[in-house]
């Protein structure tokens, strides 16, 4: 695995060279001005059943795609595999992109300190707070950018810790060669059903494998459905999955935070799993074990909580039928101060909601 990954990493250092395949992407969501259309996102979104096979898809569910952060909780499973114990709201905060306020901060910090680490053993990029509030928060007080400010923070304490948990160096954690990385690629290959077409590097410096929109949604779909079972039951492997769920749903606050669309969505639906990524990526699982994967093709963020809506209505589910939903459908265009138009999913290119 480890020359694999290795190989993987430089073939990808390479990559600038060639020509990529454009995705198949098709009119997802638009905003208007006083009747005429004024924009248009460009997009792609597919549906899987239980067990992964495709209930439906609209522009391309198989050109790979780098999901960015919505790969997190992918992550923290196999974080849990390898040994990470922590409460669920701690472990919420492994699979989070927070926004940086006073309770995630202080979150990494204690996951760095249970394991005997601090701040020194981080290997993220430094930030400033990923929320609004919180950034102006933090600047008024003379913060400046730094590790644990970061959104990914939280996660890559969970890694640190995870290497102290079995004797692994914490230095070089992201290495792809690193014995964590080799574990965090096998779950990831196990959860999606697939082998990345392509790695390149996150943001925040973490290996990025390339994947389909498909293989992600399937992905979802097996964590949400995840149940606890007995240390002695043959299904005890999904444990590490319903750990992740469990403490996403119970702390979704923690995930992203306060005012953020994926918290109040995972509040708003009981049993939901949901995490969004970099360039307007969009993960959803069901209780069910049903999953939804959304990538706006443009990055334009604006569209994807919209487009995921309109798409859970087309899986029949109930708060995205009664209105529940609603707040989180579509979005006001002010002319002047007063509403003129709406940013709002296309009609008629996902199917019908039932």
């Amino acid at each position: 695995m480890t020359s694999a990954i290795a190989q993987r990493a430089r073939q990808t250092a390479d990559s600038d060279t060639l020509t990529p395949p454009v995705p198949a992407h098709v009119p997802l969501a638009v905003q208007t001005r006083d009747g005429l259309v004024e924009a248009v996102h460009y997009g792609s979104a597919v549906a899987t059943a239980p067990g992964g096979d495709i209930l439906w898809s609209a522009g391309d569910a198989q050109t790979p795609f780098y999901p960015r952060s919505a790969l997190k909780p992918l992550q923290a499973v196999a974080l849990v595999r390898a040994g990470l114990a922590l409460a669920d709201d701690l472990l919420a905060l492994a699979a989070a992109s927070h926004s940086g306020g006073p309770t995630h901060r202080d979150g990494a910090r204690r996951i760095l300190a249970m394991h005997g680490l601090d701040e020194s053993a981080l290997a993220n990029t430094r930030d400033l707070p990923y929320g609004a509030a919180e950034r102006e928060e933090w600047l008024r007080g003379g913060g400046t950018a730094d590790h644990v400010c970061q959104n990914c923070s939280g996660k890559h304490a969970a890694m640190a810790a995870v290497c102290v948990v079995n004797d692994w160096p914490v230095a070089g954690y992201l290495d792809p060669s690193h014995p964590l990385q080799e574990r965090v690629a096998a779950t990831i290959e196990e959860l999606t059903g697939e082998i990345p077409a392509l790695w390149s590097t996150d943001g925040c410096g973490t290996p990025l494998p390339a994947l389909t929109l498909a293989g992600m949604a399937r992905a979802y779909g097996r964590l949400a459905a995840a149940s606890s079972a007995p240390a002695h039951d043959d299904a005890a492997p999904s444990r590490a999955e319903a750990a992740v769920a469990r403490a996403m749903r119970s702390h979704p606050e923690m995930v992203a935070g306060e005012g953020r669309d994926v918290t109040d969505l995972m509040r708003l639906v009981p049993g939901l799993v949901a995490k969004d990524g970099f360039e307007a990526v969009q993960l959803v699982g069901l209780a069910d074990g049903r999953g939804l994967a959304v990538k706006v093709s443009d990055g334009g963020d604006r569209a994807r909580m919209p487009i995921t809506v309109r798409a859970l209505a087309a899986l029949g589910v109930p708060e995205a039928l009664d209105g529940t939903l609603d707040p989180l459908a579509s979005q006001s265009v002010l002319g002047g101060g007063k509403r003129v138009g709406t940013l709002s999913a296309v009609d008629g290119v996902l199917p019908a909601a039932r």
